[in-house]
């Protein structure tokens, strides 16, 4: 008897012990499966994003050779300045180049990827960015161009 007790206590333990099991596996995968779902939804928003910025690149004609698209660049450059603010310096980087490839010389384009290499640790193309800026002759431009000469200055006094 106390071996069919003990026979009994042994199995109803194994039985618990793998429903707990099982119950943390399923919980797992729950979650995993929580995760797939949440990263297929921002898969699928960049995707809608992509097809968004192609319709509108589409939509415009490119501009002629040295002229400026400036919807292209406000949009590259916001997008960038969102990237630089959450700290994703690499990906601001990014939007920065391609506002400045709508905007070829544009002194706000300039100062904004030289700022993107020095979060980089990268300062000799930031200097050079920011000796482009501050070489500006666009009137319009004047504030980059005086943002320029102050990063130059503060670059390279901490180069020294």
């Amino acid at each position: 008897m106390a071996r069919c007790s003990r026979s009994l206590a042994l199995t109803t333990s194994l039985a618990l012990w793998t429903l707990t099991l099982a119950a943390c596996q399923s919980a797992a995968l729950q979650a995993n499966q929580a995760q797939v779902e949440q990263q297929q939804k921002q898969i699928e928003q960049m995707q809608e994003q992509i097809e968004e910025m192609k319709a509108q690149n589409g939509s415009h004609a490119s501009p002629p050779s040295g002229s400026c698209d400036h919807d292209v660049m406000a949009q590259a450059t916001r997008q960038g300045g969102d990237k630089f603010a959450a700290g994703d310096f690499a990906g601001a980087l990014g939007y920065y180049q391609d506002a400045l490839a709508a905007c070829p010389g544009n002194a706000r384009a300039e100062l904004n990827l030289g700022r993107a290499y020095e979060a980089l640790h990268d300062k000799g193309q930031a200097m050079a960015h920011y000796q482009s800026a501050a070489s500006s002759t666009d009137p319009a431009e004047s504030a980059a161009e005086t943002e320029a000469h102050n990063a130059m200055g503060h670059l390279g006094e901490s180069a020294r």
